[in-house]
């Protein structure tokens, strides 16, 4: 019977030491991270070439 509760309690300890979902949430966060600077950096590069484009149009 102790034999049993001390496998538990190991497994326990083992199951909660272990860092896997918690490499793959960081890793979950930094690409949310990189997917919104790349996002807001086309948004406004996109507005910039838009201006220049129209710049070009105009002088034509």
């Amino acid at each position: 019977m102790l034999s049993k509760i001390n496998e538990a309690l190991t497994w326990l300890v083992t199951r909660y030491q272990r860092e896997d979902g918690q490499a793959l949430a960081e890793y979950g966060l930094l690409l949310a991270l990189i997917a919104v600077v790349c996002i807001v950096a086309l948004t406004a590069l996109g507005l910039a070439i838009a201006g220049t484009l129209s710049k070009i149009t105009g002088k034509l």
